[in-house]
Formats: C-alpha cells, sequence, structure tokens
C-alpha cells in the first residue's frame, strides 16, 4: 500500500488516497521517515537487515545450495546469535532456498558372470578412522557435445573426497585415474578396503592387479542395488544436486572438470556434513589427529 501512495499521491494527495485504504495517514508517514532514516526503525528491523546480510553471504558463499538448516548451522558456527526459525522467515522473505535432491539415474554397467570380491562391507558404512575404508562410485552429466563421465572415491570416515577425475569415456581408465589420485593424496593404506558396485571398471584386471599391488582389500556389493554402495551413491547425489543440476546446461568437458574441482574443494574443506557432527570433512579429520595425537603425547608423559 506504501508503494501504491508514493505513485499516485502526486495526482490525489495522501490523505484522500488514505481514506479509501485501510492505512492510516500516520502510518504511511512514519514508513517514509523510516525510510529516510533507518536510526528510526525498529530493533527487529535493524536486526533483521544485519542477519540478511549474513544469511545472504552464507548461502552465497556455499554455491547457493544450503537451506535454512544449514545456513543456520553455519552461522552459530561463527559465533552468530540467531534462532533457526529467524534464518527460516527471513529466507523466505529473501526468496533464498536450498536445492532439492533429485532421483539418480543408473549408470554402472554390471558383469554378472565375472568373478568377484567378496562384500567386506554390508552395507555398514562406518569407519573408525581415515583410511580404514574408501567407497568409489561414478556418475555422468550430459554436455552438449555428449555424455561427461565423472569418478569418485570418498573415505567413509570424514566424507571427504580422495580422488576424483572426469572424462569422455566410461572406460576403466576413469577410475583407475582416481585411484591413482587417492593413492597419492593418502599413502596410508593399512587395513583398508575399497567397495564399489559390480561395474565392469572396478572389476578390471588393471584396477584389481592396481589394488593388490596397494594393498588394499577390495569389496564389491553382493546384492546389487544402490543400497550396496550407499554412501558413494549419495555423493553423486549431492553433487548432482549443488553442481550439475543447480548450473547447466553444460557445453563441453572442460565447464564440468572445472566446476567439478571448485565443488570438492568446497565440499572438503567448507561444506558442513550432518553425520560428522555438521563439520566440513577436513576439519573433522583434523579434529581426529589432534585427538590421536594429544592422547599419544598423554602416555608418553605418563
Amino acid at each position: 500500500m506504501v508503494s501504491f501512495i508514493d505513485d499516485h499521491r502526486e495526482v490525489y494527495g495522501v490523505e484522500p488516497i488514505c481514506r479509501q485504504l485501510p492505512i492510516a495517514p500516520s502510518v504511511y508517514y512514519a514508513r517514509k521517515a523510516r525510510e529516510a532514516d533507518p536510526s528510526k526503525l525498529p530493533e527487529r528491523a535493524v536486526r533483521d537487515a544485519e542477519l540478511r546480510e549474513k544469511i545472504e553471504r552464507v548461502w552465497k558463499d556455499n554455491f547457493g545450495v544450503y537451506g535454512a538448516r544449514k545456513v543456520w548451522r553455519q552461522l552459530v558456527r561463527e559465533d552468530v546469535d540467531i534462532a533457526r526459525c529467524t534464518v527460516e522467515r527471513l529466507m523466505r522473505q529473501m526468496g533464498l532456498r536450498g536445492v532439492v535432491r533429485g532421483r539418480k539415474a543408473k549408470t554402472t554397467i554390471t558383469v554378472e558372470q565375472a568373478e568377484r570380491p567378496l562384500d567386506l562391507v554390508q552395507r555398514k558404512f562406518t569407519a573408525d578412522r581415515p583410511n580404514r575404508l574408501w567407497v568409489a562410485d561414478l556418475t555422468y552429466v550430459a554436455t552438449w557435445r555428449g555424455f561427461v563421465y565423472v569418478a569418485f572415491i570418498t573415505d567413509v570416515f570424514s566424507r571427504k573426497i580422495v580422488g576424483w577425475r572426469v572424462s569422455n569415456s566410461l572406460r576403466s581408465d576413469l577410475a583407475l585415474d582416481a585411484l591413482e589420485q587417492a593413492l597419492h593424496a593418502r599413502p596410508d593404506h593399512e587395513k583398508l578396503v575399497h567397495h564399489s558396485d559390480r561395474g565392469t571398471q572396478y572389476l578390471s584386471i588393471r584396477y584389481t592387479e592396481r589394488l593388490e599391488d596397494a594393498g588394499i582389500d577390495p569389496s564389491v556389493g553382493s546384492v546389487g542395488d544402490s543400497y550396496d554402495n550407499a554412501l558413494a551413491e549419495t555423493i553423486n547425489g549431492l553433487y548432482k544436486t549443488e553442481v550439475i543440476r543447480r548450473s547447466g546446461p553444460w557445453r563441453n568437458i572442460e565447464e564440468v572438470e572445472f566446476a567439478t574441482l571448485e565443488w570438492v574443494d568446497w565440499f572438503n574443506n567448507r561444506r558442513l556434513l550432518e553425520p560428522i557432527g555438521n563439520l566440513p570433512p577436513a576439519e573433522f579429520e583434523t579434529g581426529y589427529y589432534e585427538t590421536q595425537e594429544s592422547q599419544t603425547t598423554g602416555v608418553g608423559l605418563m
């Protein structure tokens, strides 16, 4: 109503318009006075304005994928005194929303007759330290030049992505290249299990030989559905929701590769993950190693 009065006040005057509308002239003038002098705004309005800036910053800094719960979690981490319901209210007013995950298409090429390793995981995706259990999977991205395929290897303990690769071809080298990156980044392979689905890329001779050379125990889902590799499927789903569906259409592999690089860096170092206490994966691992070091130092002093 205030904007309507602004548009017509020169022709009809404020008071005549207010007589036809359910608004008192004093209310209109008070609103205009606050617009001219923000110091006259109510305390809650001033506070909301400050919080809107913080909320928008967190939302933009995190690829625009966070909903109210994650935005609230991040603000709390920054020692901002704010209630979750306030974040929800202000995000609604600002038109900000988190992304919503969709369904994932199946890309695994299964080899039913091929000999494969045992299922050492049995759908129990837990680990008591880094480099105890890795999960691997592939997904795809449609571009103007055809499909692009992406391979991820994730450490189950922290959900940190330790290896990834992008390729124009769904071949064994794609998965193997991601594995090589993970092996280089994480040289501690003692008692490490590598779990995957029944895809040909992970059952290839070159891939299984590389796992054996590194002293890693291979594990492959026994039933053959998405639950056999649920954590890896979750990472793929987040990637498709937070990067691919949000920012497409994609023109070529170079665009996908650069966007994936940015997302993996954000995911590992800044994204809050609820299963690990609403911490980023890298911070969660750092906390683990600091605890281990303090315990070792404490034992040495006794």
